[in-house]
This record gives structure tokens, sequence and C-alpha cells, in this order.
């Protein structure tokens, strides 16, 4: 149903290279909402684009104006960076996220909603029978299992972008001006009633994946000293245990050297256990550097991204 007054869902999808795949996300994402029978708008964020996926968008805004808008970015900043941009334009009473590239089917959209309705602040979606690499499964459950340690954020699926968020959810997730924002977590520190629903996964349409093994670990580690000062306190903590053993490891050599004599052939020992301390206070001096670097990032206070224009506003 398609109406310019003020709709009852948005959906946001972040775009980046994914010229491929956009008709065909339209055409599936229309006729599913349309099914629906609810007033919808569709926000797409250009990511920076390099393969001309801004000219498909600016074709479909054309197509669908009274439902459609575009926010263009001055360059990439990211996948969350270009969510919280779309969450910025949306005006419905529940919002959606959604990946451009087809893995996430348009026609799930409807059982997260209905949870939505039924009093539920924030629905995740997870993936049931993935169509991802060994390695992106084996990589991600590792991820999972290692985010839950660190900040006590049970998510069954965090790399699901498959999500619906109440009006009251974004509005707090909008106010948050941190420049490190993950918003999965975010919008867990924010719901009062989350849950979560199988949803099914299908193979990329076209294309490839945007992430690479640095990217994920960036978007880790941003997650990881974002979210929860764990890394620090067991950094911490293990510090004092070491100091504790190199302690009594003193000790024991200086009664060693009054009652056995010097011991020539430890100087290796000494040495090894030298390194290993120096890699550990380098490991500590980095975790320690990601937390400065993020504080420095705050008190710049610069913008989170740039936006180039809004077609539709």
């Amino acid at each position: 149903m398609k109406e310019t007054k003020k709709p009852y869902l948005s959906i946001v999808i972040p775009v980046y290279n994914e010229a491929g795949n956009l008709d065909r996300l339209a055409e599936r994402l229309f006729k599913s909402l349309d099914l629906s029978k609810k007033t919808y708008e569709v926000i797409f964020v250009n990511d920076g684009s390099k393969d001309g996926s801004i000219n498909i968008l600016e074709r479909i805004y054309n197509e669908h104006k009274d439902i459609v808008r575009v926010v263009d970015f001055q360059r990439n900043f990211g996948q969350h960076m270009a969510i919280m941009a779309g969450f910025e334009e949306t005006r419905g009473e529940i919002i959606v996220t959604l990946d451009a590239d087809l893995q996430n089917p348009p026609e799930e959209i409807p059982k997260l909603i209905n949870l939505i309705e039924k009093g539920h602040d924030l629905v995740s979606g997870y993936r049931i029978k993935r169509k991802d690499s060994f390695f992106r499964k084996y990589i991600s459950k590792l991820m999972n299992i290692i985010r839950e340690k660190l900040t006590n954020i049970n998510m069954t699926d965090e790399g699901c972008m498959l999500r619906a968020y109440s009006r009251d959810v974004v509005n707090l997730m909008v106010a948050t001006k941190s420049a490190a924002i993950f918003v999965p977590a975010l919008a867990y520190s924010y719901a009062s009633n989350p849950t979560e629903i199988a949803v099914n996964h299908e193979a990329r349409f076209t294309g490839e994946s945007k992430y690479r093994f640095f990217s994920l670990v960036r978007l880790y580690f941003d997650l990881m000293t974002g979210y929860s000062l764990v890394p620090l306190q067991a950094f911490t903590l293990f510090g004092f245990v070491v100091s504790i053993l190199s302690l009594l490891f003193f000790v024991f050599l200086v009664v060693r050297r009054l009652f056995v004599g010097p011991e020539v052939q430890g100087v290796f020992t000494l040495f090894a256990i030298m390194f290993f301390l120096v890699g550990v206070l380098l490991m500590g001096l980095g975790i320690t550097g990601e937390y400065i670097g993020r504080i420095y990032q705050e008190v710049k206070q610069r913008p989170r991204f740039a936006v180039k224009r809004v077609i539709g506003r």
C-alpha cells in the first residue's frame, strides 16, 4: 500500500557496490511490502559505491517517488554508519534493516513485524542453513562466543542485519553520538524486550561479500573495545598474576644463588622469560591504545559520516 503520509514501516538498506542486485531486490521488496497492506517507505543509503549503484538507486527513486528516498554518502563510511544515517531519515513506527545482497530474503520481513506488534521492541533474525563459506561460518561462530563472553550481549547471530526495531529504540540509537557504532550491540543496550527469530538465508544473487578478513577483525575490535571494558580488566588481572609469579621466581633465584651457587646456563631461561614479558607488555599497550584511540575519536567530535545529498527528502 503506497501513500505519501507518515508510513507505518520504514525499511533501511545500506548499499555498497550492489549494482547487480538492486533491481531484483526492489522488485521482491516492494511486492512483499505491498502484500502486507501496510504503509511503508524504503530508504537506501549509498555508502560510497563505485560501481554505478547510485544511478540505479536514482532510477528506482524516479519510479517510486512516493515511497523511496536515497541517502548518498560522500565516500564509504561502513555498513553500520550507513544504517545510522538511514535511521535518521526514518518516519515509521517500525523500522527494519535489510542487506542489499539478497541473502536476507525480503519475504521474511512480515515475520519480524509480527513480533514487534506483539510487544517486542527489538527482533533479531538469525540465519538458518547459511549459504556462506565454511570459513565465514566458523569465524562467525567463534566471534559470537568471544563477543558473548566479553560484552554479556546475547545474540545468536550478530552478523545478520535482518532486524526490526521499535520507534523508541531507534530514537535512542540516533541520539547516541558515539564515534564507534555496532548497530546490533547498540540496539540491545536500549531494548527492554528483545527477541530472536529464525530467518532463511540465500546465496548471493550476484557480487561478493564486502567484508574481508581484516574488515572482520576491525569490526570485532570495534565491538569489544566499544561495548566492554573486559579486555582492559583481563589484561590488568593477567599483569597482576605475572607480576606475582615474576616476584616468586626472583626470590627463587636469590635463594638458589645463596645455597647452590650461580646458574650460568640459566641465562637463556632468563632471556626467554624477558622476551615473554616484553610480548605481554606490547600486547597490553596495544589493548590500551585501542581504548585511547576511541577516546581520541570521541573528543574530536567530528561527524560520523558525511551526506552528499538526500534524494526525495
